[in-house]
């Protein structure tokens, strides 16, 4: 699947003309024409507000390095030399995305332009470090000898799997996480696999992916609701992903929305997962913790009535938390999505309406279905390695302007 591009007015990256700012100029030229398809050195230049020969420097370097492919020169009638459109280069660098859950590990690789050029999955159970390692690095070999391409240009491997990180009395607690990845860093991983590693949470990786493969391409304000074992959110912010100061901001599953509800491991009452999440669908249903309790068994189950009961109790808390989430956020639009199989999120989506009054009461589809599919998330832990390459880091530009 490749990255949407809008047939609309061209997308614009400010660029700025500071000589020690280069490598955000080099980000600025990348996304653009990743936003707009192809564009000519001129076209980037008034695009980034980056004088001409800043963007002539800059793209020499990139087609140097393999990144930019130019097409056939245009001739518009007028004098002088024609124009050379400028494209990305699919296979100008790739990356690995792994999707660590209770039941299953994904992994699949993509290059510069979002397509997929190999996947794999195996199924698991919960696995701690010690187990998830050597299956980690054998799909790392098997991905590198299936798909043919040049490891040279791998850029590394996004792994995500369910938080929080690092927060004593929840990660790893409970059903809903997964047990010994407390003290594992990026650091670490990085050192035994020999490339660079980017660790994320799941909610936030599938924000990644729907931003840039589904239905949120055009969204610059939304929260993401990952529906997994637990509940999470990924945070999209004036069109920038939105971590927090420990990574953990999305944490909604944790949000306690009803007052002496449901005890949860995190040691509170009425934590929003122990109402919208599978393990609480599970739960309704009678099968936690037997073979019935995967996605795949959702699937084929129709609502019924125990899924009518379930329905009844994460409606109320789930209505509470949207509410809050469009108040605090100014959000344009709220996305449901996650391993909740499609016809279980429509009937949740269903029940939600009407929506109570929050600031976001005004006109536009405040809740909407998630449209990535179900690799959304092993695309969005590929995706870290690519929108690092890509997005331009204003923040880090500011830093470095200091003297």
């Amino acid at each position: 699947m490749k990255i949407p591009l809008a047939p609309s007015a061209p997308h614009t990256v400010s660029g700025t003309n500071l000589e020690y700012a280069r490598s955000h100029n080099r980000r600025a030229i990348l996304e653009t024409i990743r936003l707009n398809g192809q564009l000519t050195r001129a076209d980037l230049a008034r695009l980034t507000a980056l004088t001409p020969q800043t963007v002539s420097n800059i793209v020499a370097e990139l087609m140097d390095g393999g990144m930019l492919l130019a097409g056939e020169p245009m001739r518009d009638g007028a004098r002088g030399q024609p124009a050379v459109p400028l494209r990305l280069n699919p296979d100008g660098a790739y990356a690995v995305g792994m999707q660590l859950d209770h039941q299953m590990l994904v992994a699949l690789v993509l290059d510069l332009s979002g397509k997929t050029r190999a996947r794999l999955e195996t199924p698991v159970d919960r696995p701690a470090p010690v187990d998830a390692m050597p299956l980690i690095a054998s799909l790392l070999e098997r991905l590198k000898q299936e798909s043919g391409l040049d490891w040279s240009r791998m850029l590394g491997l996004g792994l995500v799997m369910p938080g929080p990180f690092g927060v004593e009395g929840m990660t790893s607690v409970g059903p809903t996480t997964l047990p010994g990845w407390e003290g594992v860093d990026a650091a670490a991983l990085s050192s035994k696999l020999g490339l660079p590693v980017l660790l994320e949470k799941d909610a936030t990786a599938a924000a990644i992916g729907e931003r840039l493969y589904g239905m949120a391409s055009q969204l610059r304000n939304f929260v993401y609701l990952f529906v997994g074992g637990g509940l999470g959110a990924g945070l999209f912010l004036d069109g920038r992903l939105y971590t927090g100061g420990r990574r953990n901001a999305g944490e909604v599953g944790h949000m306690m929305v009803v007052p002496d509800g449901r005890p949860c491991e995190c040691g509170n009452h009425g934590c929003l997962e122990r109402y919208v999440s599978l393990q609480a669908l599970y739960e309704a249903l009678g099968v936690a913790g037997g073979p019935q309790a995967t996605p795949e068994h959702l699937a084929e189950r129709c609502v019924d009535a125990a899924g009518e009961r379930w329905l009844d109790a994460a409606v109320g808390p789930l209505r509470q938390a949207i509410n809050i989430l469009e108040s605090l956020l100014d959000v344009d639009a709220v996305v449901i999505g996650g391993l909740l199989p499609a016809h279980w999120q429509e009937a949740l989506v269903a029940r939600l309406h009407p929506l109570p009054l929050s600031v976001r009461n005004c006109s536009g589809e405040r809740l909407r279905l998630g449209s990535a599919g179900r690799d959304v998330v092993a695309l969005g832990a590929a995706a870290l390695l690519v929108f690092d390459e890509f997005n331009p880091q204003y923040e880090a530009l500011l830093k470095t302007g200091r003297r």
